[in-house]
Parts: C-alpha cells; sequence; structure tokens
C-alpha cells in the first residue's frame, strides 16, 4: 500500500520527505524503492521533522492507534489505512483527537472516487432510483484460498479480531452507504474460519461473512464478504433496487453502471453529460479506462486540497473510519451471539 500512496501523493504534486518502516534496512530499502528523500530511523524522529505536514500510515492494523494519535498531537494532517483501528473505543478516540486537532484526518475509502459511483450517487440522490427496497452487495477474493496461504493480517495480534470484514466489508458497507445517503441500522452475520491454521500457526480471524441489515430508511440487504472465493481477485460488485430502478456498480469494470427498468436495462458508460460530480473526477476522456490508481489519485488529490482549505464533497474522513470499526463490531458480535444487532445510536 505505501507504493500506492506514494504514487497518489506525488501526482498531487507532494513532496516525498521520509519514510520509517519496521527497521533502518527495511526502511532504507523502502526508501530508495519509492523514491522518498530520506530514511527514519523511527516514528518518532519523522513525526518530530516540521518539515513534514502530511503523515500516510500504511502500518499493520494493530500499530494504527499508536501511530496516528503521536501524528495528530504533532499537528500533523493523517491519512490511515483502513481498519482506523481494532476497535471502537480506539476509533472514536482518534475522531475526536483529530477533531481537536484542527487538521485534516483521512482514510482511504477510494472506491468512492470512481467517476461511475459518483453518478450512481447523483442517481439515487435525485430520485431517479425511485424509493429504495433492497441492496445487494459482495466482495470476493480468493488470495487466502489455500491453507499454505498466509499473510501477516491472519495474524490476530497483528490484524486485530477481524480479518475479511474489516480488511474488505469495510469498504462494502462504505460504498452502501455513500450512494444511498442511508445508513444500516440493524444486522445480523455469520462468519466462517475455513482453516485452523496457516504456516502451523492457528487463526481465529474470518475467511468469510455473510450479512443480513435493514437501513433506516427500511431497505433491507445482504453482503457476502470472502477471501476464499476461487477465482475473484478483487469483485466488488453492488447493486441497488428502487421502486423504478436498479443501479449495478461493479468494481472490476468501474467505467459502466447498470441501469435496470421494469421496461428493460440499460449500460450506462461514463461520458459527458454525467453528474458534476462523476465529470469533476473524470480526468481522462470516455474511452481511456479509470481504473483502481486513479480514484486512490483522485482521493489523495482531495485530501491534500482539504488540507489546503478547500472544501471537497465525499471526503471520507475519521468518523467515516470510526463508521466502519463500528459495523465491523457489530458482525462480528452478531456472529459470536447469533442475535440481531442494533447499530443505531452507536455513532452517527
Amino acid at each position: 500500500m505505501a507504493a500506492v500512496h506514494s504514487r497518489a501523493a506525488r501526482a498531487a504534486r507532494a513532496s516525498l520527505v521520509g519514510i520509517v518502516s519496521s527497521s533502518a534496512a527495511s526502511s532504507a530499502r523502502a526508501a530508495d524503492l519509492l523514491g522518498f528523500e530520506s530514511a527514519y530511523p523511527s516514528a518518532e524522529v519523522l513525526l518530530a521533522d516540521a518539515t513534514i505536514d502530511v503523515v500516510h500510515i500504511v502500518t499493520p492494523n494493530a500499530t494504527h492507534f499508536d501511530l496516528a494519535l503521536a501524528a495528530l498531537r504533532e499537528g500533523k494532517h493523517v491519512v490511515c489505512e483502513k481498519p482506523l483501528t481494532t476497535s471502537t473505543a480506539h476509533a472514536a478516540l482518534l475522531t475526536e483527537a483529530a477533531e481537536e486537532a484542527g487538521v485534516t484526518a483521512t482514510v482511504p475509502f477510494v472506491y468512492r472516487f470512481h467517476p461511475m459511483v459518483r453518478e450512481a450517487r447523483a442517481r439515487v440522490a435525485a430520485g431517479e432510483a425511485g424509493s429504495l427496497l433492497s441492496i445487494q452487495g459482495s466482495y470476493l477474493q480468493d488470495w487466502l484460498l489455500a491453507a499454505s496461504d498466509d499473510n501477516w493480517r491472519v495474524d490476530g495480534a497483528l490484524g486485530g479480531a477481524s480479518r475479511a470484514f474489516a480488511d474488505i466489508g469495510s469498504h462494502l458497507c462504505d460504498l452502501v452507504e455513500f450512494v444511498t445517503g442511508d445508513r444500516i441500522a440493524r444486522l445480523q452475520s455469520v462468519t466462517r474460519t475455513v482453516f485452523d491454521e496457516r504456516s502451523s500457526r492457528p487463526v481465529t480471524t474470518e475467511d468469510l461473512a455473510a450479512v443480513l441489515f435493514t437501513t433506516r430508511a427500511g431497505a433491507v440487504g445482504t453482503l457476502l464478504v470472502s477471501q476464499v472465493a476461487p477465482g475473484r481477485k478483487n469483485r466488488l460488485h453492488v447493486e441497488f433496487h428502487g421502486s423504478e430502478e436498479s443501479i449495478a456498480f461493479d468494481q472490476e469494470n468501474p467505467e459502466v453502471l447498470w441501469i435496470g427498468r421494469q421496461t428493460g436495462s440499460q449500460l450506462l458508460t461514463r461520458q459527458p453529460g454525467l453528474s458534476a460530480d462523476a465529470e469533476r473526477l473524470a480526468v481522462l476522456p470516455p474511452g481511456h479506462p479509470l481504473g483502481y490508481q486513479d480514484a486512490f489519485s483522485a482521493f489523495v488529490a482531495d485530501t491534500y486540497a482539504a488540507i489546503g482549505g478547500e472544501s471537497r464533497d465525499g471526503l471520507p474522513t475519521f468518523e467515516d473510519g470510526l463508521r466502519a470499526v463500528t459495523l465491523t463490531d457489530a458482525v462480528l458480535e452478531s456472529a459470536r451471539t447469533s442475535t440481531w444487532i442494533d447499530i443505531e445510536g452507536t455513532n452517527p
């Protein structure tokens, strides 16, 4: 993720002042690989550098809280990878600390920055879909399909109590709420850990999760999240069914929306005449595909614009990171207790 962040920062005309990793040697390698001016000996030294305006945190999940809090206390603007933290309490503390510091603090829910996601949001807001009736979403990967597949995220001490849902389910929930302008109000979930061990280490985090939910406005929805779905590399798909039309977005084909009506359906491609928000993010002419890195670069550019005092609609902040952690905790609690969990009142 440091490579993705650094490319986006460079595209936004940032100076890559310095980087720090888990050791002096790895810091030096990262600085050389990614083109940073310096490799710092520790996070403390980096954060004490007054020439640094914004810090991107792309470390293992369990380290996010301490690093982000230290950065905020130094008055730095912060971009922190999701999950923001591994607990709701810590996420709430970071959100409060960012507000008190008066800095810009964002979380890269970057799928918001595909032009066609903004077009879907505009259509819903304009009432073209009618009253929202149901939502169907999935985020499927296969990179942990075999028992021999392993990664630091599998270790609960580094990744947190949730893996699949915290890692990719958070994106799915954010997209659902961002496009609809509605909130998940209640949910019930089932999770499964396919392999008890990976690399001779016990596995305590989930490989997949299924969620049934209702929204504040009354829509009924289902979500399926899996890191053990053969052939699926990064397939985020979400479909919104309204009383007038359905709207579907597929992250692996992000230049198109499927619009469904009782009288027929159509594929709406990125083209002139879309909503103003979609047009703003369409930095290439139609027919020149925009992808994940483009969305990420747009997120970072908007973050830096906010640091400069501009207002950018749809920028995901630490409040959105807190929301994602809250929903993840609810998914785990529901799976543990086999009950519905009421999200209302837990956070805005």
